[in-house]
């Protein structure tokens, strides 16, 4: 019935892969690369849950 107030789980985690991702360049422009690494693993996993929830 109130389904219109249910938050959408697909637009919270493609916020948090776009954030993830942000960190990375900028970790890896700072010249970071283990953090980048870190940060891109991060993302891909988000992008896996992301891919894994039926649309």
């Amino acid at each position: 019935m109130f389904s219109f107030l249910k938050s959408d789980p697909r637009k919270a985690l493609d916020k948090e892969y776009g954030q993830l991702l942000e960190k990375a360049m900028q970790a890896q422009r700072g010249g970071d690369i283990k953090r980048y690494a870190e940060l891109t693993a991060q993302a891909e996993m988000v992008k896996a849950k992301l891919n894994a929830i039926p649309s």
